[in-house]
C-alpha cells in the first residue's frame, strides 16, 4: 500500500511536472474509479494544473481558478506512472519493468498540452483507486477524517500524545488509523516500532511516558527521512526503493539488523506484519493467528 513517504515524492514530481499545464484528454477505462459520477473525470479536459500536494496517502491535483480539484485515493495497490514515449492506450500496457513482469494496468490516462500521459494504475483484484472531481479537498470523506501528519513540520508531541495517551488500542493499530496519524500504513508502522523498540500488540495506552516519547521522536524520524531519502527517485523505482530500504518489514527469517535474533511473521488485522521478538516483545513469540 502506498504511505506518505512514496507518495510525497510522487505529488513533488507530479507538481514540478504539472504545475501550469493543460489536460487535454481523459481516458476513463475503468468506471468504478470515478466517484463523482456528477461531475465525471473527463470533466476535467481544457482545466489547467495550478498545483500538486498531498493529503496522508491521497493526491490532490488543484486546477486553476474555481475548476476544482482532482483528488485521488491510490488505494491498495494505485499508482501512477508516465506513459512511455511512442506507447499509446492500446499498448500502454506492454512495458515492463525491470524484473520484466508487466506493469499494473492504467484505469485512467490523462493527457497534457506537452504531450505527456500520466496513467493511474491499480494492480489489485478488486478496484482500490478512486477519484473526486470535488470543490474542497476535504469535501472527500478520506481527506475530511485526516488526523495530524507526523510528515508536517508543526507536527508535535502533543500531537502524538492526542492520538495515542489512554488508547486501549494496540500502538500498531493506532499508528496506522488515519484519523489519529496521517500517512502510515502496515509498512512504516512496523520499521517505526521496530526502530522504537516497541511491541506491535501492546496497547498505546500502556506506554511509559518515556517510551511514548521515543516512539514520537521515531515517527517523525522515520517518516521524514523516508522522504528525504525517496527524492530524486523516478516515480516508478519508489516501490522498489521503499521495499529495498525496509528493516524488518517483508523480512520474516532474516537476521534483525540489531540483534540478529529472527525476524517473525505476525497477522495483523487483514494483514501480515513483522516484528523482533527480542527487540519488541522480551523475546516472546506472537501468535500467527488467522484474521
Amino acid at each position: 500500500m502506498p504511505e506518505s513517504p512514496e507518495v510525497q515524492i510522487l505529488a513533488e514530481e507530479l507538481d514540478a511536472a504539472l504545475a501550469g499545464r493543460t489536460i487535454t484528454d481523459v481516458d476513463v477505462i475503468e468506471f468504478r474509479v470515478t466517484k463523482t459520477r456528477a461531475r465525471p473525470l473527463t470533466s476535467l479536459v481544457g482545466g489547467k494544473i495550478a498545483r500538486v500536494t498531498r493529503h496522508g496517502k491521497l493526491i490532490d491535483l488543484a486546477l486553476d481558478g474555481e475548476a476544482g480539484h482532482l483528488v485521488v485515493s491510490l488505494g491498495r495497490h494505485g499508482w501512477a506512472r508516465w506513459a512511455d514515449d511512442g506507447d499509446d492506450a492500446d499498448d500502454a500496457g506492454a512495458a515492463t519493468t525491470a524484473a520484466d513482469e508487466p506493469p499494473p494496468p492504467a484505469l485512467v490516462e490523462i493527457t497534457f498540452d506537452d504531450g505527456r500521459t500520466l496513467l493511474l494504475t491499480d494492480a489489485g483484484d478488486f478496484v482500490s483507486l478512486g477519484g473526486w472531481i470535488v470543490d474542497d479537498p476535504f469535501e472527500v470523506p478520506a481527506v475530511a477524517k485526516l488526523g495530524p501528519d507526523p510528515a508536517a513540520d508543526e507536527f508535535s508531541q502533543a500531537d502524538f500524545d492526542a492520538a495515542t495517551v489512554g488508547r486501549r488500542k494496540q500502538v500498531k493499530a493506532v499508528l496506522q488509523e488515519q484519523e489519529s496519524l496521517a500517512g502510515i500504513g502496515n509498512a512504516y508502522s512496523d520499521e517505526i516500532l521496530h526502530a522504537a523498540k516497541v511491541s506491535p500488540v501492546g496497547h498505546a495506552a500502556a506506554l511509559a511516558d518515556d517510551e511514548r516519547e521515543r516512539l514520537y521522536r521515531v515517527t517523525v524520524d522515520e517518516i521524514r527521512s523516508a522522504i528525504d531519502a525517496r527524492r530524486g527517485i523516478p516515480i516508478d523505482k519508489l516501490k522498489g526503493a521503499k521495499v529495498a530500504a525496509m528493516r524488518v518489514h517483508g523480512l520474516a527469517g532474516e537476521p534483525c539488523p540489531r540483534c540478529g535474533d529472527t525476524i517473525r511473521d505476525f497477522t495483523f488485522g487483514s494483514t501480515t506484519a513483522q516484528y523482533c521478538p527480542t527487540c519488541q516483545t522480551d523475546g516472546a513469540v506472537l501468535p500467527l493467528r488467522e484474521a
